[in-house]
């Protein structure tokens, strides 16, 4: 039951927008509005800078590590369970809730 549990909070980590949320709270503006209306870091690095745009890439990379982490430490590091959290945070990121 843990793995399943791993396995859902990974999903819900990888569903975070970090590049809409760097945009938002640092300049205010809407980055799905600017260049090509994506919001992962090059979008955010072309639409608003090197900061946000490295912080996006960042706190995109850290959900994944923390996600695989989670349910390493959920799950005794069973390969199954972690291997579906990878994924799992994949999918989030792809197809947020």
């Amino acid at each position: 039951m843990t793995g399943l549990l791993a396995v859902v909070v990974a999903y819900l980590l990888g569903s975070i927008p970090f590049g809409y949320l760097t945009v938002k709270f640092s300049t205010g503006k809407d980055v799905r509005a600017a260049g090509s209306g994506n919001i992962g870091a090059t979008n955010v690095l072309r639409t608003s800078g090197r900061i946000q745009g490295v912080a996006t890439l960042a706190l995109d990379i850290a959900k994944g590590f923390a996600a695989v982490w989670i349910a390493a430490e959920l799950t005794q590091s069973a390969p199954i369970w972690t291997s579906a959290a990878a994924l799992a945070v994949m999918a989030g990121h792809t197809f947020p809730v």
